[in-house]
């Protein structure tokens, strides 16, 4: 699975980069994440709760970051596992432009699934991770927004 986008933030592109690298601003921006925890300046290990289909569970991971440009982009490249639910593996690479006072981020997404999770479906898999994605973004955004915060989870 393949995903892209672009998003446009009203905030320094050093501001933006620091808080792609905060756990607390992931934490509040990642769908059902439980915990994120830095390790060390380039990992990152997170529990998240998601629901795909009829496939719930919860996933623990590991992320790394690499091809560091600080502050101009890395590469995210992340496993999880989700027990008999299968797990989930890929990488993202991010750019960080600016553009008038504003920040564009880019994106590309490469990703892969297994277990339970690829019986699924292709179409349904897609569709959960672009809305995940694009509900990631859209509290990222918000949250470094100037006097901006995360929006809550809407209810399961």
């Amino acid at each position: 699975m393949e995903m892209h986008g672009e998003r446009r933030i009203p905030a320094p592109r050093q501001e933006v980069w620091e808080r792609l690298n905060d756990p607390e601003t992931l934490k509040e921006c990642i769908p059902g994440c439980q915990s994120v925890e830095k390790l060390s300046d380039t990992e990152f290990e997170a529990k998240v709760r998601a629901k795909v289909g009829p496939v719930s569970a919860n996933f623990s991971g590991k992320v790394t970051l690499t091809d560091l440009d600080p502050p101009s982009g890395y590469t995210i490249t992340g496993q999880g596992t989700g027990g008999v639910a299968g797990f989930a593996k890929g990488s993202a690479k991010v750019a960080l432009d600016e553009e008038g006072g504003e920040t564009v981020l880019r994106y590309g997404v490469d990703a892969q699934v297994g277990g339970k999770l690829a019986q699924i479906g292709s179409r349904l898999i897609d569709g959960v991770a672009r809305k995940m994605a694009d509900e990631f973004f859209t509290r990222f955004v918000n949250a470094v927004s100037p006097g901006g915060a995360a929006e809550p989870a809407p209810p399961a």
